[in-house]
């Protein structure tokens, strides 16, 4: 058998169709059908039931996807190895970023990378923490960042920084007089959040978890977007929490409605993660150390108490 049978097993396991298989490896459907059976045949087992639709593992074939993807990494560090030892940084990288760290942190490090390492062609991502942890474990993600930490098996974390949560309180709120607050004067139902599916709301959730609730309310608004959210805590429907680089480009009046905690700061633990195969290894340091050094300058925060991005049943 080869790795690139392999290959062909793993996308099948994946996409579950032979068609949709056939497409992502840039293959014929029937070639890929043929490879797959040599490798059957020669094994003298069926790895896919094709009596099911979807297309399933069979019990044997469930071991056998599990030892390929093995395989296929282990194999791909082979050009890993051969690359570190030229000190070539450099190929393709495919990165994922969570929509609320998008928007600030990769303007602060972008330029700065594709100028210190031309060769590498980065591939950038908008994905939730779901779908990265999806991606990386699937191998259709070298690396990403998130906030951690996440707890995942398979999944290597180095942390970057730590960002504050900030409040924005609107002038006709009773905290607007108060130079600093704390996680007690937090009123979860006057904060407004991020919709579902966003990590920065669960880190609000478990930050509010023992403030009491109304079970009552006269509205309920969640929003995909910061934006949205101050624009109505302006207008006096609530407060909102904010990631603490996000407040840097807002403007010089918004910020006088800005509040901080008092020490230790809530803050979200922000990390590269990848692979514990560490494949692309230089890229990923290369990446670790350009981040590092543009937000050395920017956060500079060390008393803070990490709020799980994880939300507690």
């Amino acid at each position: 058998m080869t790795i690139t049978q392999l290959k062909y097993v793993l996308a099948v396991a994946e996409h579950k169709n032979f068609t949709l298989a056939a497409e992502k490896c840039f293959v014929t459907q029937p070639t890929l059908s043929m490879q797959i059976q040599k490798i059957e045949e020669e094994l003298n087992i069926l790895i896919f039931d094709r009596s099911k639709k979807p297309i399933q593992l069979t019990d044997i074939g469930e071991k056998i996807v599990t030892q390929a993807k093995n395989i296929v990494n282990e194999a791909g560090r082979i050009q890993d190895i051969v690359e570190q030892q030229k000190g070539f940084v450099g190929g393709e990288f495919r990165l994922g970023i969570i929509p609320t760290i998008m928007p600030t942190l990769l303007p602060m490090f972008l330029n700065n990378f594709i100028k210190k390492y031309p060769k590498v062609k980065l591939i950038i991502e908008e994905l939730n923490t779901e779908e990265i942890i999806t991606k990386l474990n699937n191998g259709h993600l070298d690396a990403a960042i998130a906030a951690t930490p996440l707890m995942e098996e398979k999944i290597k974390e180095v942390v970057l920084y730590f960002e504050p949560f900030v409040a924005y309180i609107p002038e006709s709120h009773r905290d607007f007089q108060k130079e600093e607050i704390e996680v007690a004067d937090l009123n979860l139902d006057e904060i407004l959040l991020l919709q579902d599916g966003h990590c920065f709301r669960d880190g609000i959730l478990n930050l509010c978890k023992n403030n009491p609730k109304n079970e009552f309310s006269h509205f309920q608004i969640e929003s995909g977007s910061f934006e949205t959210l101050i624009k109505l805590a302006d207008e006096g429907l609530g407060t909102t929490l904010l990631p603490y680089l996000h407040t840097l480009d807002l403007k010089e009046a918004d910020k006088l409605k800005l509040r901080h905690f008092k020490e230790p700061k809530p803050a979200r633990e922000v990390s590269l993660i990848f692979p514990k195969s560490e494949l692309k290894i230089q890229i990923i340091d290369a990446l670790r150390s350009t981040i590092a050094g543009v937000i050395k300058g920017a956060i500079v925060f060390q008393n803070v108490q990490i709020v799980s991005p994880i939300q507690k049943k």
